[in-house]
């Protein structure tokens, strides 16, 4: 917690430098551009169960119902505008984006996964609403996704201001850049438990090297805050802490003060609110041929990471992309390998502390469930963070719900291997292949230790229909003993480029 003031420290420095180094000749050629992405797409389903396998319907923003058969159409429309022209060259930006997705079928419905709004100056923004979002030092494309922000959940709405990408500090000539927000957000009043859940957030990462440099280091952390909302466990009157000064500890990572509003003991001698994040560290080797990425996350939620004792636990993955390939029947132009360990969670012990250990013992760290929010690390019953660490409800057909939090099983380790290349020189193709271990938690171990195999395929090209048109399918399949067994697949249609520049 101290690392992460001293660079919340830093993050709001960073956010008052906005003048970049260059002379004024040379900074007013600078044309700074937005990339938008506006498609309409339609797409079916189908399973053998009336289950969605795994990788059809995770880590896609939740918008992919969990059941089928189904039918979808999906619509987004998102453009920016200059606020000045001239030598100025877009420094001002105004734009926004809306995402409209309609499911038919057993689980319909009319879901509205992006609607935002956003202010640009130079590499910064303030934006409003729901934006699709990655956060951490992971591949967002053929991983598994980030362990604490994975884009499994649709996103959830909140008011951020930080860069766009890595900003260069000054006076380094770029040798050093930065990344960095700060979010409040809104979690939904229909949870199970809680209700009136607020988001805060906040992650700082840095860069050595240059954009063009060979190689790179990168580090920072992420964190998140579940705080202020209501729950009938471990409070006052069913009221988690507000107020100013809360808001402040929180920030920090500080425990409660009973000098501020009427805090009990629980929050005296944890921390105010559910807190959780990574601290990252990356890799990246560049040859004129193709690009290596290093990377791996750690997990915090208490103290276990700052005593060293959960460093078994985390993400690591190693990304590799092909810049040169040439039109081969077939190719293979990019490959993701990573592990995932959740199972030692600082050990089976925790306590807030004894005459015999007066710091406590800090284990059990029981990721992704919280004593006062025990509908847990989730949005509309999907996990936010990596979908391996799996909803209670997507289990408890064959493993008994863990009392009444929200998963029954963040005890796993995951192998998973993704593909992408090339078939036929027009064809894209793509596979994602996962193999699980799960233990269940500490306090509800699994009978045996389950194990899972999901897999998925998809193959992609264009064909001549409505000026151009992309063709997409997969074909997937979940084998093992955690879900059933369910083979299932996809067919759609995407057109893509609905707004000009």
């Amino acid at each position: 917690m101290k690392l992460i003031s001293l660079s919340l420290a830093f993050l709001f420095s960073a956010t008052l430098i906005t003048k970049s180094h260059s002379q004024n000749n040379i900074q007013s050629l600078i044309e700074y551009k937005d990339s938008t992405n506006s498609f309409v797409e339609v797409f079916g389903m189908a399973s053998s169960t009336s289950r969605t396998p795994f990788w059809i319907q995770t880590n896609q923003f939740g918008i992919v119902p969990k059941t089928g058969p189904a039918g979808s159409i999906n619509i987004q429309l998102e453009q920016f505008w200059s606020l000045n022209g001239g030598e100025k060259k877009n420094k001002w930006r105004i734009g926004g984006g809306i995402q409209a997705v309609g499911n038919m079928g057993k689980d319909a419905k009319f879901l509205l996964p992006q609607v935002h709004g956003s202010l640009r100056f130079k590499n910064w923004e303030l934006f409003v609403g729901r934006r699709k979002q990655w956060i951490g030092l992971a591949d967002s494309t053929l991983g598994t996704g980030s362990y604490v922000w994975s884009g499994n959940a649709i996103p959830i709405p909140k008011v951020q201001i930080g860069t766009i990408g890595f900003v260069s500090v000054p006076l380094t000539k770029g040798w050093i850049s930065f990344n960095t927000f700060y979010s409040e957000g809104m979690f939904e009043n229909s949870r199970p438990i809680t209700s009136k859940l607020k988001l805060h957030q906040k992650a700082f990462y840095l860069r050595i090297g240059k954009t063009s440099s060979k190689f790179k280091l990168y580090g920072g952390f992420n964190h998140q805050v579940q705080w202020g909302g209501n729950s009938p466990y471990e409070t006052i009157d069913g009221k988690m802490p507000t107020g100013f000064g809360n808001y402040v500890n929180l920030v920090i990572g500080r425990s409660g003060d009973a000098n501020v509003g009427r805090e009990n003991y629980f929050d005296n001698h944890n921390r105010v609110g559910n807190h959780l994040g990574t601290v990252d560290m990356a890799m990246e080797i560049e040859t004129y041929s193709n690009s290596w990425f290093f990377y791996r996350q750690n997990i915090y939620e208490d103290g276990s990471l700052f005593a060293l004792k959960n460093v078994a636990d985390g993400l690591n993955g190693i990304r590799f992309r092909s810049k040169n390939f040439y039109g081969s029947n077939f190719s293979i132009y990019e490959a993701n390998i990573e592990f995932l360990y959740t199972k030692s969670q600082g050990g089976s012990e925790f306590n807030y502390g004894d005459l015999d250990a007066p710091r406590g013992i800090l284990g059990r760290d029981n990721y992704f469930n919280n004593t006062q929010v025990r509908d847990g690390w989730s949005y509309y019953d999907r996990t936010i963070g990596t979908p391996f660490i799996t909803p209670t409800s997507d289990t408890q057909w064959k493993y008994p719900k863990y009392a009444d939090s929200f998963t029954s099983n963040n005890r796993v380790s995951v192998f998973h291997i993704g593909l992408k290349g090339t078939l036929l020189q027009k064809v894209i193709w793509s596979t994602k292949l996962s193999y699980s271990s799960n233990e269940g938690t500490y306090d509800a171990p699994f009978a045996s230790k389950p194990t899972q195999f999901s897999g998925l395929i998809t193959m992609q090209g264009k064909i001549n229909l409505f000026g151009g048109t992309i063709l997409k399918g997969s074909v997937a399949a979940d084998l093992g003993e955690l879900y059933q067994d369910t083979y299932g697949f996809t067919l759609g249609l995407r057109k893509e480029g609905l707004l000009s520049r």
